[in-house]
């Protein structure tokens, strides 16, 4: 199990750019979480870039991501970074009872929904602001699939304040801005 290997599978399964785009995004944030809790950064950013590999596959629930936990198990995956990608989807009944699937969990919509808030934007990623995110997150029409709720409780579950939890994604992301398309042409 390394980076390598993880991005092969990831490209395996998944042809869409933006559906690798936001495995790299919740890579980074994983790596950031990673380093601000003093654990397993390669473990967690493999988890980060992998959580939705089977999506493309398995688009429907609960197929995904049960069907790409095992997967992941025939292909020598480690438990806890298996649960963690279970956990990441509330409907599967796997709780979120580590750090790590705890932290997938809110990075997962967060870096979606900063995503679609740099897309709009001239500048893209580069200056992109916490408060702008809020503001953004205020507007139901805007990015209508992210479930803000889960941007809220992914912070709380993590005992991070909202604002700081936004910050330390946008920051993952903007180092990796030009692999996500998000920086300015």
């Amino acid at each position: 199990m390394n980076r390598d290997e993880a991005w092969k599978l990831l490209c395996e399964y998944t042809r869409n750019e933006n559906l690798r785009r936001h495995g790299l995004a919740v890579e980074a944030c994983m790596r950031a979480y990673a380093r601000k809790f003093g654990e397993d950064e390669e473990k967690w950013a493999i988890v980060g870039l992998i959580h939705d590999f089977d999506y493309e596959v398995y688009p429907d629930a609960p197929d995904h991501p049960l069907k790409g936990s095992e997967i992941l198990s025939g292909l020598g995956y480690p438990e806890d970074m298996r649960r963690a990608i279970l956990a990441h989807a509330d409907y599967t009944g796997v709780p979120r009872d580590t750090l790590m699937a705890r932290s997938l969990f809110a990075c997962d919509e967060l870096a979606g929904f900063i995503t679609a808030c740099a897309l709009v934007r001239p500048d893209r990623i580069s200056s992109l602001e916490p408060r702008s995110v809020r503001k953004r997150m205020k507007d139901k029409a805007f990015a209508r699939a992210v479930r803000r709720e889960d941007i809220i409780t992914g912070a709380e579950e993590l005992g991070v304040d909202t604002n700081e939890h936004i910050a330390l994604c946008i920051r993952a992301m903007q180092s990796i801005g030009d692999r996500l398309g998000l920086n300015p042409a």
